[in-house]
């Protein structure tokens, strides 16, 4: 052969791997959250995103042969920036209403909650007298953009109760208004709330209203031109299947302060980003969380 037909045959090779390397390559996926709202999503003391949605898109990822990378936003623009293609998904404990419905796609429903109204112990209200504007402040709390912001608007202010809603970036700006008195309540999700009066022992739930919601989703961008929906449902069935996700709600969700999932998390999550054992991590984040 001679130099010439070396030189092309050589660059053919060079072309053809890099093609193969190229196509060969895992699709990366952008997932939005508002990591601020245990035990679904927060940053730990050591700076690593923990939490329930966190872990099920991780699994899911290995299961289904792709690559994430996660971003903090404002809850309040996840929608918005789902529908405009900023990002490929959304995992942030969202609740499916026909309203986000018409702008996005959701998965099937991962969980459900209702919207529990978080109290000082000390402030002699209930959830009646608290959601009336018999407190001292006539405030209620939420998170902007929430479902349980909207209920407050739609079901209290507009109907002129006299109350006023304080409205919050994120949950756990809204709860420290009820700890430090600034609104005589807070409306968030049950799951969260049951962490938010763990984290302060002057709090106490009152009660939960009924919002109506299917419960929370993955988001998509309308139409899902991506396909990414079908990888989200197949990761869930195979984590449902193998018991990963009864562990991981076990984890989460068993009653563990965070300070001991963190832990336990980073003791075990070598085993998932290592080694891609989906149930070796969620079995030992299990246990460990739990002891």
């Amino acid at each position: 052969m001679s130099k010439k037909g070396l030189l092309v045959a050589l660059l053919s090779w060079v072309l053809l791997v890099g093609m193969t390397l190229v196509v060969g390559a895992a699709e990366k996926y952008t997932v939005a959250a508002e990591i601020a709202w245990a035990p679904f999503e927060w940053v730990s003391l050591s700076g690593d995103y923990v939490g329930f949605d966190m872990d099920v898109m991780r699994c899911i990822a290995i299961l289904e042969g792709y690559d994430i990378e996660f971003f903090d936003i404002a809850f309040d623009t996840i929608i918005s920036a789902i529908q405009l293609g900023n990002f490929d998904i959304a995992a942030s404990g969202i609740s499916i209403t026909a309203e986000r419905d018409k702008v996005v796609d959701f998965s099937e429903p991962y969980w459900r909650s209702e919207q529990a109204i978080v109290i000082r112990r000390d402030s002699g209200l209930n959830i009646v007298t608290a959601l009336a504007g018999y407190g001292s402040t006539k405030k209620v709390a939420s998170q902007r953009g929430s479902t349980g912001d909207k209920w407050v608007q739609e079901n209290l202010v507009d109907k002129g109760v006299p109350i006023e809603i304080a409205r919050f970036e994120n949950d756990p700006e809204g709860v420290l208004a009820v700890v430090t008195k600034r609104a005589d309540a807070h409306i968030q999700g049950e799951t969260g709330a049951a962490q938010s009066v763990k984290a302060y022992p002057d709090l106490m739930i009152a009660g939960t209203v009924d919002t109506g919601e299917i419960g929370f989703g993955f988001v998509v961008s309308e139409g899902d031109p991506k396909g990414i929906l079908p990888l989200l449902e197949s990761g869930v069935k195979k984590l449902k299947a193998s018991g990963a996700w009864e562990n991981l709600a076990t984890a989460y969700f068993g009653g563990a302060e965070l300070e001991t999932i963190e832990d336990a998390w980073s003791e075990c999550i070598v085993m998932l980003l290592d080694d891609g054992d989906v149930d070796g991590f969620a079995e030992c984040l299990a246990e460990k969380a739990n002891q």
